[in-house]
């Protein structure tokens, strides 16, 4: 997130959402249930929460999960392959909540399309960055120098998905500003670049790749990102909560609880690290050993 597949896919037409196979849905009274008080007020009712296979994305989507499911919602976690129809389920109000909403420059297009139809709640991350990162072994330090190291990175840049809007600003900003043409940005996916990066990691070769922060990944490797003194991937940006028109109204605890969200840097990585390294990408088990030993309640205070 994933990602980044901070994508920015076409939006589908018709009405038409590309979800995803995976849509989660539990009862109050669930596994969640006994993990103790989440310091939320207790409600029912169904929610509905958007999200796209992105780091973030998935934890704090979980995170919410459980904790609404404590307090007696009842909670499906959708979600979608791109992110331009999760826009418009939120517009449509097929879809309540979205927990990863960058703003003021990734997402903006669709802002512009459905910000009328939308809520926006609060900005719980207001460090978040694209990045061109390398190994801290690695003796480059900035993007303008990337060019004249081509060979030692075989010529390559290792990127995540062809349809991410990291990718389309390293590939349309970033190359041509600094004139990197000996490397070649290469795309797949999010995993096959994070598993490259952990080959070449264990074996203390140069590597480069595309990538963003907060990521856990800057938890679990010494990583250092490229200046970039052109800033053409931008400026931190933050990360927010979207909701359907009207679910303020409908849910007023539950936004207002999600106005006040927040997680630091640390605190993200650490809850990334511990489900996708600790617990091997075990979601719910390792979102539920991460709250044992952090309060959700001083998530929200």
């Amino acid at each position: 997130m994933q990602r980044r597949s901070i994508m920015k896919g076409a939006v589908a037409g018709g009405g038409a959402m590309a979800l995803a196979a995976c849509a989660v849905e539990q009862e109050p009274g669930g596994p969640a249930a006994a993990s103790g008080d989440f310091g939320l007020p207790e409600g029912e009712g169904e929610i509905v929460i958007g999200y796209i296979n992105w780091d973030e994305a998935v934890v704090a989507t979980e995170l919410w999960r459980q904790a609404l499911q404590a307090s007696g919602y009842t909670v499906t976690a959708q979600e979608f392959a791109e992110v331009g129809p999760l826009f418009e389920g939120l517009s449509s109000g097929d879809v309540d909540v979205f927990l990863d909403g960058w703003l003021p420059i990734t997402h903006q297009t669709y802002m512009d399309t459905y910000g009328d139809q939308l809520e926006q709640l609060g900005a719980w991350n207001e460090n978040a960055a694209l990045t061109v990162a390398v190994p801290t072994y690695v003796d480059v330090d900035s993007l303008a120098d990337l060019n004249a190291h081509a060979d030692l990175f075989g010529g390559r840049i290792v990127g995540i998905e062809a349809s991410a809007g990291l990718t389309e600003a390293v590939q349309h900003s970033t190359i041509p500003t600094y004139g990197i043409s000996d490397l070649t940005l290469e795309t797949s996916s999010t995993t096959a670049m994070l598993t490259e990066l952990d080959s070449a990691i264990a074996a203390e070769e140069p590597i480069v790749v595309t990538l963003w922060q907060p990521h856990w990944a800057y938890a679990k490797y010494d990583l250092k990102n490229l200046e970039d003194p052109e800033a053409t991937l931008g400026e931190a940006e933050t990360i927010n909560v979207l909701a359907r028109r009207g679910f303020g109204e409908d849910f007023a605890d539950v936004a207002a609880a999600l106005g006040t969200f927040a997680m630091s840097d640390e605190q993200l990585a650490s809850l990334e690290n511990t489900v996708f390294s600790e617990h091997e990408g075990d979601v719910e088990a390792g979102v539920a050993a991460w709250l044992q030993d952090n309060e959700f309640a001083d998530l929200v205070a």
